[in-house]
């Protein structure tokens, strides 16, 4: 990851799904997936399989999620809000109900009435058409809201239970909530129609055949201005800035993501750090506007978004990876040893922070030998090893500590250097 800064696949637009888990779990889910599938971690830790979890649930490779979060609970059965929540998570969005149901019930045993347990057994209530029950499960959960979208849900539970009152309240809410959806107004006309209000429902209708014409506008200025930018056309500027909506943090995601794809740092900067303002407490938006600063050469103001973020989201695979390389740039060595060591055990495949941590790794052992503690020394190099098992460097560094320290391992570990040089030679 840490290799690639400027290729798009490091620019995180997150499906709402992850947005919850993060909520749920404190942190419980990581990106970067790209482990091949049926591979396992070489140390099979429950937190391997968590990061590569997280990270397919985020692309939405649920079956995949679905059996890293299997693999975790396997090693740790006590996981119920980092493994088993998840994975209820991924068999609802595999359409698996009574699955997702079964295991949605048991971490409510486990946890009693989280706002986002309840957010997805009311949705899956609608889908078995016990309104009752959807009304019941997502009034609790609309105490707290999970998403967004709760009020919609619960509009809707009380639609079809009958009680268009309480609908239309929850409607409202969710016009409030939720102001570029469509399917709210369409909704509330179909109330309206219902109660005999025509003049209401008829302005409803058009408010939802508005906004979704909207949606379907930016979707095409997003290509265009992407496509316009890839062909470096002067007019790609005044097409895409018809994106740049000061209040919408998603559309300024979208921009400031083109931008950044090509190379247009500072347009995608104005658009990250006024996302990041309008979402203070989105992992999304603060990871972006880090990684723009991170590319623009600004590390202390990178530090502090992750820093934030991080408060939070402990085991998010890249906000710990791009903290570790942040921290390196400012020489903060120990602490960028533990954020991209942190940011290995939850996704040991992603080959940029592997290099990144073993590199800082045997700076560590280098900076302690010269401080003569060379038990610490020794330990940094022996987790060298660990990361690189066909590098000579590490032994040789080995061989010198045990040299100056007068142990007969010394002999061994001049063996092995010599080896390990004479296979890279060949």
């Amino acid at each position: 990851m840490l290799k690639n800064m400027r290729d798009q696949s490091n620019w995180w637009p997150l499906p709402l799904v992850a947005v919850l888990l993060v909520m749920m779990t404190s942190g419980g889910w990581a990106l970067g997936y790209g482990m091949p599938p049926g591979v396992r971690t070489p140390e099979d830790t429950a937190e391997a399989h968590l990061g590569n979890g997280y990270s397919a649930l985020t692309q939405e490779h649920y079956e995949d999620a679905a059996n890293e979060f299997r693999a975790a609970l396997a090693i740790n059965p006590k996981l119920v809000l980092r493994a088993q929540f998840p994975l209820a998570v991924a068999l609802f969005e595999m359409h698996q109900a009574n699955d997702a149901r079964h295991e949605l019930e048991s971490v409510r045993r486990a946890v009693g009435d989280h706002p986002n347990i309840l957010y997805y057994l009311g949705r899956l209530d609608l889908e078995n058409g016990d309104f009752n029950s959807a009304v019941k499960n997502l009034a609790k959960a609309a105490a707290n809201p999970p998403f967004p979208d709760t009020s919609y849900y619960l509009g809707f539970a009380y639609f079809k239970e009958g009680d268009l009152g309480a609908a239309e309240r929850w409607f409202e809410e969710a016009t409030r909530q939720l102001p570029r959806d469509s399917r709210v107004p369409y909704q509330l006309g179909k109330l309206y129609q219902k109660q005999g209000r025509r003049d209401e429902a008829g302005r409803a209708f058009a408010k939802s055949e508005e906004l979704r014409k909207r949606s379907a506008n930016e979707s095409r200025v997003r290509l265009e201005c992407g496509q316009e930018m890839d062909q470096g056309l002067p007019e790609a500027s005044a097409i895409c800035q018809q994106l740049y909506d000061p209040n919408d943090a998603e559309n300024l995601t979208a921009l400031g993501t083109i931008y950044g794809q090509h190379g247009n740092l500072e347009e995608a900067l104005k658009c990250f750090r006024r996302a990041a303002e309008l979402e203070p407490k989105s992992p999304q938006m603060q990871y972006n506007l880090a990684l723009v600063y991170y590319q623009l050469e600004q590390f202390e103001n990178a530090r502090v978004p992750l820093e934030n973020a991080l408060k939070e989201w402990t085991d998010l695979f890249r906000l710990n990876a791009l903290y570790g390389a942040v921290l390196r740039k400012l020489g903060e060595g120990v602490a960028a040893y533990q954020a991209l060591r942190r940011a290995h055990e939850l996704n040991p495949y992603d080959a940029g922070t592997t290099d990144l941590l073993y590199s800082v790794t045997l700076e560590l052992a280098e900076e302690s030998k010269r401080a003569q503690k060379f038990s610490d020394s020794l330990q940094f190099l022996q987790e060298a090893i660990k990361l690189r098992p066909h590098d000579p460097e590490p032994h040789r560094r080995l061989a010198e500590i045990y040299t100056l320290t007068r142990s007969p391992q010394a002999a061994a570990e001049w063996r092995e250097a010599d080896r390990l040089s004479g296979s890279s030679a060949n």
